[in-house]
């Protein structure tokens, strides 16, 4: 019996490269490569996207339409034909096994190398999908194998170990790679490998979740035992490898959490030295949500640990005046607080918001974004390092070096789903141990939010303030442009106001700026010309930029022709019709963000969908969404399915691990039994002592690398 090895010489023998193992050459190595396979290991955690059973061989007779069938037959007739309908050539073959006939068809292929195989009278072994199309059955692009002269189907299945007689797996390969000689490939490197296999997760936690050995998942999910195949057995397989997966993830976040924990905070004392004031002043009362939320964080900001909280609320829930609560008690405890939001208008936003509140309170914000000039710039971070400014608002500008704090208490990160996970680091380092505030109008998915936002504690704002009124959302066809101008119109003339929204696409940015600026002259000049409209766009010089929204603000304007720079951080009550041009082109993160700047006082508010004739399935999808519901997390929950995780926040979220095969959509039950599991795993006072736990910490930074920073964690 082989002993299993120690967790770091598996880890080294799994590194070996793919090119070493035999029956894969340069060229299959170059093909390997373009799936992301370059060494043992890739190749273990690459499983197979289904079974084909072929334990069965069936008559033709007996062949059911729908289903992948392995049968046998003898050639009766192959020749080149053609579709009686598009007249396209296509190669047929019809086979005969004495109950009846079926017919084989190719539509890409070679000419010369079909005339060679499939002659008529050679016998074929062949596996496909069968289909029905009136009297006919046919099989497309079948699996064959061809029987040498005189040679039995027993013989032949004897010879052929890994095609026939089994289940056998079915592989997602890149083009050039085929299953036969990737199926040996694979096998040879289970049979070898797979026993080498090493998970350091711990074995009561094994047993608690009944999850199989990983040599034996990592062999059952490539090639199921024969005598013992059944569904359950792949299933439990994958799912043994899916919460090995899940687990080490969420250890590390587990750490990262205890990190934070450890690390000495700084204790605010809340007297209401302002945020008393700040509530006499609002014209309206916080939601009993909005009060909740605020509990929970002066709870935070009162402990001796740093705060690292996620607040998400949907659009227009009101987390903005939430987190300037959150700042006024770092202001009163003498502390400076920075807000970094992901663009520079939406900085603007807030930092206007803000700083007409903080001055009326006797205190001073300060803006800083990428496009001041070096004599703008340079009093503001004088004054930021001299402690003369309590609130600093900004865009990536903030993190950069040379930006210093006297006293930074508490860092909020707007729109979290625009910037990197790494970057909550940066802004940390900025102080002490400062608290972090991190915010969302993205509504995020439970499994997501146990993923990349697995290390924050969680507050939802689940109440949009009283008198909203959900926004009527239609997705129209160019053909109804007249229908809506008719409607968009009647707004305006009872005195609201509108946006009409283009979109920005990658590489085309000039040309979509171009097709706004013509759209807001021809609907000037030829369709509203009674009403005033303005432009704008993200290439215009902040000064530009605030002189059209102060316009559209105070009524001076009833149409804001726009791009994407209105998705978030604009607040105009009166505004009541959101169009939006070539909806499709929009996620719906951004459709949802964007139908929020509309229905935000109490009148009945519409949002225009226009959808271009080249729309895709999935655009269809995405508007259908939009019509049927106002509700972000529906929406969100919508928007993860059809996009995948992969995309699903838009940016690539730096720090976390990637997955090879858990899947947060489908494996939800997992990553939860998974999390508990580490979270209590990482509770462990003995965590970085124990001698028992040193392949799993080894194992664990393996997974994560220099992105678990265990210096801040020890």
């Amino acid at each position: 019996m082989q002993a299993t090895p120690s967790y770091r010489r598996s880890r080294n023998l799994l590194l070996t490269p793919l090119a070493s193992v035999q029956g894969v050459g340069p060229k299959t190595f170059d093909k390997f490569k373009k799936m992301g396979v370059e060494n043992i290991s890739d190749a273990l955690y690459t499983l197979p996207h289904r079974y084909e059973d072929r334990r069965t061989i069936r008559r033709i007779s007996a062949l059911r339409s729908g289903e992948r069938e392995i049968f046998t037959g003898e050639i009766r007739v192959s020749t080149e034909t053609q579709t009686s309908r598009s007249r396209r050539r296509l190669w047929e073959v019809i086979v005969d096994d004495g109950s009846g006939t079926i017919s084989l068809k190719w539509f890409h292929f070679r000419k010369p190398w079909m005339q060679k195989q499939y002659v008529v009278g050679r016998r074929l072994f062949i596996s496909g999908e069968v289909k029905r199309y009136g009297a006919q059955r046919e099989v497309h692009h079948p699996d064959v194998e061809f029987l040498a002269p005189g040679q039995d189907i027993e013989e032949f299945m004897a010879a052929e170990p890994y095609e026939f007689g089994r289940l056998v797996p079915v592989y997602p390969l890149t083009e050039g790679l085929h299953q036969k000689s990737a199926r040996k490939i694979f096998h040879g490197i289970i049979k070898q490998y797979a026993p080498m296999a090493v998970s350091p997760l711990p074995e009561e936690i094994r047993q608690r979740h009944e999850l199989l050995p990983l040599p034996e998942a990592l062999a059952q999910s490539h090639w199921p035992s024969n005598d013992a195949f059944d569904l359950n057995l792949i299933k439990n397989a994958r799912d043994s490898l899916v919460f090995d997966e899940f687990f080490y993830l969420e250890l590390g976040l587990a750490l990262k959490h205890r990190g934070v924990a450890l690390e000495e905070g700084i204790p605010f004392k809340v007297e209401h030295r302002y945020t008393k004031p700040l509530l006499d002043m609002l014209p309206f009362r916080l939601t009993n949500a909005q009060r909740r939320v605020l509990g929970e964080i002066k709870h935070d900001l009162m402990r001796n640990q740093p705060m690292n909280r996620l607040l998400q609320g949907d659009v227009g829930s009101g987390k903005t005046i939430v987190a300037l609560m959150a700042a006024l008690v770092a202001i009163e405890n003498d502390y400076q607080v920075a807000v970094v939001a992901p663009t520079e208008i939406l900085a603007e936003q807030h930092f206007l918001q803000f700083y007409r509140w903080l001055e009326a309170l006797g205190l001073k914000a300060a803006l800083l974004t990428g496009s001041q000039k070096k004599s703008e710039r340079t009093p503001v971070l004088e004054a930021i390092a001299a402690g003369d400014v309590d609130l600093v608002v900004g865009t990536h500008a903030v993190l950069q070096e040379g930006v210093d704090f006297c006293r930074l208490g508490l860092g909020i990160i707007d729109e979290q789903h625009r910037f990197g996970v790494e970057q909550r680091g940066v802004l940390r380092r900025k102080g002490e141990h400062p608290h972090i505030l991190v915010m969302t109008a993205t509504p995020i998915p439970r499994s997501l939010s146990l993923t990349v936002f697995g290390d924050l504690s969680l507050s939802v704002i689940d109440e949009l303030p009283p008198g909203r009124k959900p926004v009527r959302t239609h997705a129209v066809a160019e053909a109804k442009r007249s229908q809506v101008y008719k409607k968009l119109r009647e707004e305006l003339s009872k005195g609201r106001q509108a946006y009409i929204v283009y979109p920005l696409v990658e590489e085309s940015e000039k040309s979509d700026l171009q097709a706004a600026s013509e759209a807001s002259t021809q609907l000037q000049e030829e369709i509203f010309s009674e009403f005033s409209i303005g432009l704008l766009h993200g290439r215009m010089k902040p000064p530009e930029k605030d002189a059209v929204m102060q316009a559209f603000y105070s009524g001076e304007l009833q149409i804001l022709v726009a791009t994407t720079v209105i998705e978030v951080g604009i607040d105009v009550p009166n505004a009541s019709v959101m169009v939006v041009e070539h909806a499709e082109r929009f996620g719906l993160a951004q459709l949802h963000q964007l139908r929020g700047r509309v229905g935000r006082g109490g009148e009945e508010s519409y949002c225009f969908l226009f959808r271009s004739p080249q729309c895709s399935e999935d655009g269809f999808r995405r508007l259908r969404v939009m019509q049927e519901t106002n509700d972000g997390f529906r929406i969100a929950e919508a928007d993860l399915e059809i996009r995948g995780p992969g995309d699903f926040l838009g940016t690539r979220q730096a720090g976390i691990p990637d997955f090879r095969i858990a899947n947060i959509l489908k494996d939800g039950r997992i990553l939860e039994q998974a999390r508990q599991e580490a979270f209590q795993v990482a509770e462990r006072e003995d965590f970085f002592t124990n001698p028992e736990l040193s392949e799993l910490r080894e194992a664990l930074q393996d997974r994560w690398g220099s992105r678990l920073e265990f210096a801040t964690i020890g």
